[in-house]
């Protein structure tokens, strides 16, 4: 059972390495590609939601439409890229989940999640972990999203439901951890910000 106790532990552990923790889901191997050397990445803000469930807590992740440009057809966090006129990343996750999933109810911040770059679209992501006292009513942006996907948080710590695929990406053989999740792979960023939750879960429940 995962409680919100635990939940506010699992964020605010002493001596934690989170980069660490998120290369153990994260692609491999991973860098900037020469084109993007000399460019800022541009920067984006995602909100990891949970909620109680049961006797314990769940999370809100989205299957983003496939007709998006960028990671179209992936499992994600609700977000998007930073808007100049949000005030910093939590504004922005906040503003890209009314958008998405029209959620408009009073969030508690409960902390945050380490950056997270991705290659392929030169973004660097800032997760904000949020909570709300009851399960959301989501209203699907069509555009944006094609399935809203309720994944229990005690998941996280079943050791089945992970497994690694291989791709190539410019002629490298990349590594591809993901987690299953009924018919859907979480891989990607995704996996990389979740392995990072996941232990921290794993070291707060110790």
């Amino acid at each position: 059972m995962i409680t919100l106790d635990i939940i506010r532990k699992a964020l605010n552990l002493n001596e934690f390495d989170p980069a660490n923790a998120q290369e153990t889901m994260a692609p491999h191997p991973r860098g900037m590609f020469p084109e993007n050397k000399d460019k800022p990445p541009k920067e984006a803000g995602v909100l990891a939601l949970v909620y109680p469930d049961m006797d314990s807590y769940s999370l809100i992740l989205t299957l983003r439409s496939e007709h998006l440009g960028n990671h179209s057809g992936q499992v994600s966090f609700p977000g998007g890229k930073k808007d100049p006129t949000d005030t910093d990343f939590i504004a922005t996750a906040l503003r890209e989940t009314r958008e998405e999933l029209g959620i408009y109810d009073k969030l508690d911040i409960l902390g945050h999640l380490n950056k997270f770059y991705i290659p392929p679209s030169h973004f660097t992501v800032y997760p904000t972990v949020a909570t709300m006292p009851y399960k959301p009513i989501c209203i699907p942006n069509d555009n944006e999203v094609a399935e809203v996907i309720y994944f229990p948080l005690t998941e996280l710590l079943n050791p089945y439901i992970k497994g690694v695929d291989e791709a190539e990406m410019r002629g490298t053989k990349i590594r591809l951890p993901y987690y299953k999740f009924g018919e859907h792979k979480i891989w990607g960023a995704t996996a990389a910000m979740m392995g990072e939750f996941e232990q921290r879960l794993r070291i707060a429940m110790r």
